[in-house]
């Protein structure tokens, strides 16, 4: 009797529980792939950091930086002073006087033009170029680990969901397990045995699902983390696991050399050639073109001068040349050609690091979708085994063993599909992030 109801209440919770799911999924937010991303490019704090280096760079490419524009300046000092004057003159004059106060006054305009200093200036603007082009890569190669990084979190939840749903209908099948054996018991045709088992068997299952609730949310926290949401709140995603299978290695192999990546160190490269003709141009004389305008004013209450004022320009060229200074531009020259040495090196170093990771990935992309083909097909084959072998216990022709070995083959070639698909779409992800395709 106290079963019966014990299984009345459970319809009817079980039906309320039906006519509430609409409203609580209307009411909850639902995050698609696309939102997830755009929110991430908009929020991140790397991009944003990446972003204000492109405009640093941007800033620092000109002319005047390199050095290629005139200078000019002004300055002004006067000076007033008190001071004890005594002059004997040739003619017999003495002058004495203490205390006498003086004035001096100085100002000028200067400017200055290089006129030629060994092309070391062409060659500073062509680094703060590579420079410029160097941060934009960096940014979009940034732009593209963060759309990676929020992808496989948020096919990671769709994964983690996957396996509650495959919790969930061992639930379904445990709970009729359970029913089925305490009918049973109630007319006397099962073992005590049996009836524990089916409840520890719910009880199990119900723990795990839990768990996996647990597992998913977590996961959704860290994809809001990702997209630098400050506030938590509960969403759903509603796709599941589809893997483009049109990826062909040749096409990944022959975009390396464009890859964000390795244009970055094509960059360095060029930088460390620029700084060695920066370095040969110290070798070279410099020549700078200066100009001005000066005023003096120099007043005294004692003296044989008491004012003496001039003003007027002046023009003329400065010729520098470099004799001996240690040989220290010569091991300058060494040092950076050595630069550049060690940044090709690091180039081709990328690009081997770049095919055996494109090689390695486009081997798991390939083989798992083989897997999956078959995968899929143990899945079905399980789904119907539990049908029939609850087909089979139902009418005592099946022990409970016998469930349990179907529930956990179901389980397993479940689990292994999902892990088959997702791995397969992070395989897909990181090709993509070669060819620098994702967020097209």
């Amino acid at each position: 009797m106290i079963t019966s109801l014990i299984r009345q209440q459970m319809r009817l919770l079980n039906t309320l529980f039906i006519l509430i799911l609409p409203l609580v999924s209307a009411a909850q937010i639902s995050v698609s792939l696309k939102s997830a991303i755009d929110t991430t490019l908009k929020n991140s704090f790397d991009i944003q950091i990446a972003a204000n280096i492109v405009g640093i760079s941007k800033i620092n490419n000109t002319a005047g930086v390199a050095g290629a524009l005139p200078t000019v300046s002004a300055s002004i000092t006067d000076n007033q002073s008190v001071t004890k004057v005594l002059q004997r003159l040739n003619s017999g004059v003495e002058i004495q006087k203490n205390n006498a106060s003086g004035n001096n006054l100085t100002s000028n305009m200067t400017a200055g033009i290089l006129l030629f200093n060994g092309f070391r200036v062409v060659a500073t603007k062509a680094r703060l170029e590579h420079l410029q082009k160097q941060s934009e890569l960096q940014l979009n190669l940034i732009i593209q680990n963060s759309i990676a990084t929020v992808m496989a979190k948020y096919w990671d939840i769709v994964r983690q969901e996957t396996y509650l749903r495959i919790i969930s209908t061992l639930l379904d099948v445990s709970r009729n397990k359970l029913e089925i054996v305490t009918s049973r018991k109630n007319v006397g045709m099962a073992n005590d045995a049996d009836y524990l088992q089916a409840l520890i068997d719910v009880n199990t299952v119900e723990q795990n699902l839990r768990s996996q609730k647990l597992v998913v949310e977590q996961t959704k926290t860290e994809l809001l983390q990702l997209m630098s949401i400050k506030k938590y709140y509960s969403y759903d995603v509603g796709d599941s696991i589809i893997v483009d299978r049109s990826l062909q290695l040749n096409t990944i192999l022959g975009f390396l050399q464009k890859n964000p990546q390795y244009l970055s160190f094509d960059q360095q490269v060029k930088i460390s050639e620029q700084v060695v003709k920066e370095v040969s141009a110290l070798r070279y004389p410099s020549l700078r073109l200066n100009t001005g305008l000066n005023f003096n004013r120099n007043e005294s209450a004692a003296g044989l001068t008491l004012m003496n004022q001039n003003f007027g320009p002046y023009a003329g060229v400065t010729v520098q040349i470099p004799i001996y200074n240690g040989n220290a531009y010569k091991v300058q020259k060494e040092t950076a050609l050595f630069n550049v040495d060690n940044a090709k090196l690091q180039q081709q170093n990328l690009l081997n690091a770049l095919t055996a990771d494109a090689i390695k990935t486009y081997q798991t992309y390939s083989t798992t979708l083989q897997q999956i083909n078959s995968q899929e097909h143990s899945v079905e084959l399980s789904g119907k085994l539990i049908k029939v072998v609850m087909a089979r216990f139902k009418a005592n022709q099946a022990t409970i063993l016998d469930v349990k070995a179907a529930q956990a083959s179901y389980e397993n070639t479940g689990y292994q599909l999902v892990n088959l698909n997702y791995a397969a779409k992070i395989a897909e992800i990181e090709l993509k992030r070669l060819l620098y395709q994702l967020g097209d």
